[in-house]
């Protein structure tokens, strides 16, 4: 394994101390991840569910809750965790909109009212698109959809992933990210075929 990024180290530091019972580090984890799953959350819930949940509240419901199991969790990777935490919400997301299809819903519709979001159609291609994404993020191989989450989800610079995946520079690391993006666009276009 190469060198990894200081913040990917300090956040399995954390993590075993976290698993060791300290609430500072916990604490941390928390600070750490929960402004970064938001921004990657953001949009995901469908607006039927949002009046449910509001996205920002179910990231934070999410992650406290999986970070009271945390002593569980089994370290795999630098990327372990921040995967695990995003499928925990991913796996929420899916709950709230299966319970927003089983509610009927309420309103009297203002007939001089004007949209002023997505329409139904607009709103279902945006979806599908993330769910081809998702699938397709899941063909690909591991150091694959490290190199893609890192750059495109956690922002990385390429100097922190070539450490992440091992690579001997930023160049090739920009390199590797490259490669798997035009795989998964490649997936994704077969998915949508």
């Amino acid at each position: 394994m190469g060198q990894v990024p200081g913040d990917a180290r300090s956040s399995l530091t954390l993590l075993a101390r976290a698993q060791e019972g300290d609430r500072a580090a916990l604490d941390s984890l928390l600070a750490r991840y929960l402004p970064r799953l938001r921004r990657w959350a953001a949009g995901r819930l469908p607006r039927p569910a949002r009046d449910i949940a509001d996205t920002q509240d179910l990231v934070q419901e999410t992650l406290l809750q999986t970070f009271q199991k945390i002593d569980g969790f089994e370290v795999r990777g630098e990327g372990a965790l921040y995967a695990y935490l995003r499928q925990a919400i991913l796996n929420r997301i899916r709950d709230e909109l299966r319970r927003a299809k089983r509610r009927p819903l309420r309103a009297e519709l203002d007939p001089d009212a004007r949209a002023d979001d997505q329409s139904p159609l607009e709103a279902a291609i945006g979806h599908e698109a993330i769910q081809r994404y998702e699938r397709a993020l899941a063909t690909l191989r591991p150091d694959e959809r490290e190199a893609i989450v890192a750059r495109i989800e956690l922002g990385y610079t390429y100097e922190e992933i070539a450490g992440l995946l091992a690579k001997p520079s930023a160049n090739a690391a920009r390199m590797a990210v490259e490669r798997a993006i035009i795989r998964i666009a490649r997936v994704m276009r077969e998915d949508r075929a």
